[in-house]
């Protein structure tokens, strides 16, 4: 049944029996085979068939609910009895949004100092993916906005709250002042991340409550492609205090405290909302409630 619940997640996620068979390492027969053999256990249809997958049926979507939890608790299960008869290993996959990735390595360093067996796998993506790759178990974890938008059924850890800089060249508008102002950031030429960031939704309210129009010269998902930008001393943008920190910016760049007013959006660490957790998640939620303190200072 576990084998079959699987086989169920991986259609939910590829949308393409041929695709969902060859990542879960099966032939596409065995896959249609393992799907029909649930759907006579349940007495449902579960998948809504064509010439090609065309989506899963109300029966479908609500099992698809129990497979996630099924699964998911079977993992811990597996996970927790392992570890009491050997050292945590294993794998945490993590999802976290662009702007908090710089802080990752303050949560796998002390993490994997104690327990140096443990592998980490960490992925970029937007505030939206983090919950749905938490929600379908191809995460373990997320780090993400917590107050900002809606997130779902999941655990939160604060973490500590996000303020934003102006990064500028020095000779550049406003680069010699100590503090700016949202509507003064507004007549700046920014360079920013694409609309799909919930950081980018962030800066773009920030604007327009100071009277700006938000007509960014470029646009990117990659934090890197921003900062390169910044660097030529022909650009500026908006981020994280945080990020510019672990950026270690350059003479080149400055990062002026914007104010008027000062912004501020807590990120954490989330969790399925589970119990008990896996150990590794476990563990990974009390080296995050160790390290907050010194993130908020």
């Amino acid at each position: 049944m576990i084998d079959k619940l699987e086989l169920l997640l991986a259609l939910a996620k590829e949308r393409h029996f041929g695709r969902a068979a060859e990542t879960c390492g099966v032939t596409q027969p065995t896959m249609s085979t393992s799907i029909k053999q649930l759907e006579e256990i349940l007495g449902v249809m579960l998948v809504q068939r064509g010439s090609r997958f065309q989506g899963f049926t109300p029966e479908g979507e609500r099992t698809l609910d129990w497979a996630r939890r099924i699964v998911g608790d079977f993992r811990a299960m597996r996970q927790e009895i392992n570890g009491l008869k050997d050292k945590l290993s294993g794998e945490i996959r993590i999802a976290a949004v662009p702007t908090v990735l710089g802080m990752v390595a303050s949560l796998t360093t002390p993490f994997r100092a104690r327990h140096p067996e443990v592998r980490f796998r960490i992925m970029s993506c937007t505030s939206a993916d983090v919950l749905g790759l938490l929600e379908n178990l191809e995460v373990d974890a997320g780090l993400t906005y917590i107050e900002n938008e809606p997130i779902g059924r999941v655990r939160t850890i604060p973490l500590y709250n996000e303020s934003y800089r102006l990064l500028t060249a020095p000779d550049a508008m406003f680069g010699d002042r100590e503090q700016v102002t949202w509507q003064e950031v507004g007549q700046v030429p920014l360079c920013l991340l694409t609309p799909d960031m919930q950081n980018r939704r962030i800066i773009d309210r920030a604007l327009r409550a100071a009277g700006n129009e938000v007509t960014p010269t470029l646009t990117s998902n990659s934090l890197l492609v921003l900062y390169t930008h910044v660097k030529t001393g022909r650009w500026a943008s908006v981020m994280p205090a945080k990020l510019a920190e672990t950026l270690g910016l350059a003479d080149k760049v400055r990062s002026i405290p914007i104010n008027d007013p000062v912004i501020n959006y807590q990120i954490g660490l989330v969790i399925p909302q589970r119990d008990p957790m896996t150990p590794l998640i476990a563990a990974l939620v009390q080296i995050a409630r160790e390290v907050a303190p010194s993130l908020q200072a």
